[in-house]
C-alpha cells in the first residue's frame, strides 16, 4: 500500500536541529554560517547533529542571512581560443582555484571574453555582480578599467599577478617575475651567450613587462649592451614565439629567453625549421615549466613558477576577505626555480 502525501517526512529544518541539539535556533544558524561567538563544544555538538540527520541547509535561505551566494568569479579577459591555446596554463590554475572553492564550500563561475571588448565584457559581469561574492581576477592589463571599479566599490577581489597601481589596496598572489627572469638570463650569459634575445609576453600585462625587465636587468650586471633589435614583442603564445624566433635569427642571436614554455616552443619550431641546432647553435630557455616543456626535443631549459599554488592560495585570500577574516590586503610572492635541461647547452660547457 502506497504512503499518503502527508505522510512522507517533511524536510528538517533549523528548528528541528536546534531541539535535537539542545540549543537555539540562531546558535544553530551561526554555527552553519561558520561565524563567531559560538563555543567549541556547542559547535562540535551541532555539527555531529547536522551530520547523524544529513541535514543540508537551503542555499536561498542561507543566502537571505548571511547576504552571501558562496560563488565566486574568476576573470580570465581572454577568448577560450587564446587562453586554452596553452593547454596547461589556465587549466593548472584553475584546478587550484576549484580546489580551493570546493574544500571551503564555494562554487566558481568562469568569466572569459575577448581583448578588444572589454567595455561589454565588463558590464556584463558588473550587473550579475549580486550573483558572486567576490572576484579572482587573472591575466589582467596594466590600465584594466574592472580593476579600478571594484577598488572604488570596495568589491573582494584578488588579482592573479602584480598590480600596476592600487598596490597598497589590492590582495595578490604571484612570483617575482623580475627576479626570475634575471636568473634565467644570467644563467645564458654563464654558459658564454652574448647575443641574447628575448620573445616577451604580453606588455600591457605586469608578468609581461616584469620579465622584460628582468632580462634588460641581467643584461646590464653583466655589462652586456641592451639592443632593441634583440627584443620581440610577444603576448604569450606559440605564434609570436615562432614569429619572433624567426626575427631574432636575422639578428644573430646566439640565445634566446621566452617569456613561456608554449612561447619557447613556437620558437623551438622556427629554429628546427631554419635548420639552426639547439642548443649548440641558439641556446633556448622558456618559464613556467608546466608539461610541454618537456615533451618537446630538446626538453627546455625553464623557470619553474607553482602555478596551482598561485590558484589555491589566491581563492584563500578571497575567501578570508569575504568572510572578514583578512582585514587588510595581502600580497605573497611564491618561489620560483630555475629547471636546467638540453635546451640551454649547461651539459655542453660543464
Amino acid at each position: 500500500m502506497s504512503m499518503r502525501q502527508n505522510d512522507h517526512p517533511r524536510p528538517l529544518n533549523l528548528e528541528d536541529i536546534a531541539r535535537k541539539a539542545g540549543v537555539s535556533r540562531s546558535t544553530v544558524s551561526r554555527v552553519i554560517n561558520d561565524e563567531p561567538y559560538v563555543s567549541e563544544t556547542t559547535r562540535v555538538k551541532v555539527q555531529a547533529v547536522i551530520r547523524s540527520e544529513g541535514y543540508s541547509p537551503n542555499p536561498a535561505a542561507r543566502m537571505l542571512v548571511t547576504q552571501r551566494t558562496r560563488v565566486i568569479g574568476v576573470v580570465i579577459p581572454h577568448t577560450l581560443h587564446v587562453a586554452f591555446q596553452d593547454p596547461y596554463y589556465f587549466p593548472t590554475l584553475l584546478q587550484g582555484v576549484a580546489e580551493a572553492t570546493t574544500s571551503r564550500d564555494y562554487a566558481m563561475l568562469l568569466w572569459m571574453g575577448e581583448r578588444g571588448e572589454e567595455e561589454t565584457f565588463y558590464s556584463r559581469i558588473l550587473r550579475q555582480n549580486r550573483l558572486m561574492d567576490g572576484l579572482i581576477i587573472a591575466s589582467a592589463t596594466s590600465d584594466d578599467p574592472l580593476v579600478a571599479h571594484l577598488v572604488e566599490t570596495g568589491t573582494p577581489f584578488v588579482m592573479v599577478e602584480r598590480p600596476s597601481r592600487f598596490t597598497d589596496r589590492i590582495s595578490y598572489v604571484s612570483v617575482d617575475n623580475v627576479q626570475a627572469a634575471q636568473q634565467a638570463v644570467a644563467h645564458l650569459v654563464n654558459l658564454g651567450r652574448t647575443r641574447i634575445g628575448t620573445i616577451t609576453g604580453a606588455l600591457d600585462i605586469v608578468d609581461g613587462a616584469d620579465r622584460l625587465t628582468g632580462y634588460r636587468n641581467a643584461l646590464h650586471v653583466a655589462g652586456l649592451p641592451f639592443d632593441p633589435a634583440l627584443v620581440a614583442e610577444g603576448r604569450f603564445t606559440h605564434q609570436s614565439g615562432y614569429v619572433g624566433a624567426k626575427r631574432l635569427l636575422k639578428a644573430q642571436v646566439d640565445a634566446i629567453f621566452a617569456a613561456s614554455d608554449i612561447t619557447a616552443i613556437g620558437a623551438l619550431q622556427a629554429l628546427d625549421e631554419a635548420g639552426v641546432r639547439v642548443p649548440q647553435d641558439v641556446a633556448l630557455v622558456g618559464f613556467d615549466d608546466l608539461p610541454n616543456s618537456v615533451q618537446v626535443t630538446p626538453q627546455l631549459t625553464t623557470v619553474r613558477q607553482p602555478i596551482h599554488h598561485k590558484g589555491s592560495l589566491a581563492t584563500n585570500l578571497l575567501l578570508d576577505l569575504i568572510e572578514g577574516t583578512l582585514p587588510t590586503p595581502q600580497q605573497q610572492l611564491l618561489p620560483t626555480q630555475l629547471v636546467i635541461r638540453q635546451s640551454c647547452g649547461a651539459l655542453a660547457y660543464s
